[in-house]
């Protein structure tokens, strides 16, 4: 089955605070995740959120990663969109919730453009993840 590309959406939770909080931090962490990924890094731009929260994407050549976070919650939503066939999208997300210090992730992969005659569809399959024990 063909497809034009890969969307991630990931649900981490149990993450480190400071980071989520951080905008430095959550570029540095996403465009070393593109890397990881074998992706063709190109700009990125991050935002604070006042009193928290952090918003930022990274566009790649072969699409973008992104993320919006509440650090009050140790929760951040991650988006992770890749087109081709040499990127690894699952290397990359692995990356970011690792060095988010996630306890916990729900991943949605879906399946974008697969063309049925002159219609394009998608397909959809969503696992959870333990990453660490969690520790007081």
């Amino acid at each position: 089955m063909d497809t034009i590309g890969y969307h991630y959406i990931v649900e981490a939770a149990g993450c480190d605070k400071e980071i989520l909080g951080n905008p430095d931090s959550m570029r540095e962490i996403l465009i070393q995740a593109a890397r990881a990924g074998d992706m063709g890094v190109r700009t990125s731009y991050f935002y604070r959120f006042a009193p928290s929260g952090v918003s930022g994407v990274v566009i790649v050549a072969e699409s973008h990663l992104s993320v919006h976070s509440w650090p009050e919650k140790g929760y951040a939503a991650l988006d992770v969109f890749v087109c081709g066939e040499t990127a690894k999208p699952e290397q990359a997300i692995h990356f970011i919730l690792e060095n988010l210090g996630c306890t916990d992730a729900h991943v949605t992969e879906i399946k974008r453009g697969i063309q049925d005659e002159d219609v394009y569809t998608h397909a959809m399959i969503s696992w959870d993840e333990t990453l660490r024990s969690k520790t007081p």
